[in-house]
């Protein structure tokens, strides 16, 4: 999954007002009293688990398939309208994926396109990958390089805390804009460390989010998002959520927004407000195609010899062992604020 990336101070207002006129504005203001559902940690940690029990949903794979009828199952039981978007995906090493990104709509829709009254202003937008490493290459142990990865964390969590909110939503009357929640998959077949000789065009990772971005961009009926939120690996044990530098790049003033919700509802600890580098993940497509501003909120572990991601990291020890339900917590509940928030 993702990787560090130089990156590029560029003036954000700039960057905005390039995007496309199907994008909504956005404000950054957020309720400085707590607002909406009390998120349910344990609820989400059972979600993470349930995607486990599957096995590794690498690409192409039996569990991968299971599991994704399991999310739009859940997705669907939360009454949310899920439509899935099938394609034929190409790896770094030629492999033909079969792809699926799940679109689950709180406020039915269609690609995001609103049928209901009162999401006029434009869409709130999560996001998380849901595929699993196929590869535990960065495993201090170089037998498990070519094994599969459990992904607790890179890949079960967000879809996990995405699925909780869902239930949720369901539950609460006073939400006042719509929601589309999609799980993009193909994101983890990106070239691993071990593979120094196949030659690589465009950009391996994060394939799942760059069709979708294609997708989005060339229908001139899609919806307006006013801001998209990305989750990714929210369940680690220890983490902390640094400004990742793409994100202030594209969406300064919804990481502004997203860390002072994180503040007014306690979780003020973990999203620092120091800046991290910017990070190749699927709100790079959704920024540079689409055109929604989108932050992704992403752990940084500055003192981790292992990886800046964390231990786990596509690693064999990315399992349930290591997710952290305070984690889970601090994250939806900081979601949660932000959704209620808007108007």
């Amino acid at each position: 999954m993702k990787k560090f990336c130089v990156f590029v101070a560029l003036c954000s207002i700039i960057l905005l007002s390039a995007c496309k006129s199907k994008q909504a504005s956005s404000s950054p203001s957020v309720s400085l009293v707590p607002v909406g559902p009390v998120f349910v940690a344990d609820s989400a940690f059972a979600y993470c688990q349930a995607q486990c029990e599957f096995g590794p949903r690498s690409m192409n794979s039996d569990a991968h398939e299971k599991c994704a009828q399991w999310i739009v199952s859940k997705f669907e039981q939360f009454g949310c309208k899920v439509t899935t978007q099938d394609a034929m995906l190409t790896g770094y090493d030629g492999t033909a994926l079969k792809s699926k990104n799940i679109i689950a709509s709180y406020r039915p829709s269609s690609m995001g396109v609103s049928s209901q009254e009162g999401t006029e202003g434009g869409l709130i937008l999560l996001c998380a990958h849901w595929d699993s490493r196929p590869w535990a290459d960065n495993d201090p142990d170089s037998a498990n390089w070519h094994k599969p990865v459990m992904a607790a964390n890179d890949g079960a969590s967000g879809v996990a805390v995405m699925l909780e909110i869902a239930r949720l939503l369901q539950k609460a009357d006073s939400l006042q804009v719509g929601v589309d929640f999609i799980c993009f998959d193909a994101e983890d077949w990106g070239t691993p460390q071990w593979d120094t000789t196949t030659q690589v065009n465009g950009n391996p990772w994060a394939l799942g989010a760059q069709y979708w971005a294609q997708q989005y961009a060339e229908q001139d009926s899609a919806a307006t998002y006013r801001y998209g939120i990305l989750l990714d690996m929210v369940g680690g044990q220890g983490a902390r959520f640094y400004q990742e530098g793409v994100s202030r790049q594209y969406a300064l003033d919804i990481v502004k927004k997203v860390w002072t919700a994180a503040k007014v509802v306690g979780y003020g600890s973990m999203f620092p407000d120091d800046a991290n580098g910017g990070i190749t993940d699927d709100h790079v497509p959704v920024n540079e195609v689409a055109k929604i501003p989108c932050i992704d909120i992403i752990p940084y572990y500055p003192d981790c010899h292992q990886s800046s991601f964390g231990p786990t990291w596509h690693t064999a020890i990315d399992d349930m062992d290591h997710i952290d339900k305070n984690t889970l917590q601090a994250v939806g509940q900081t979601v949660i604020q932000v959704l209620f928030s808007e108007k």
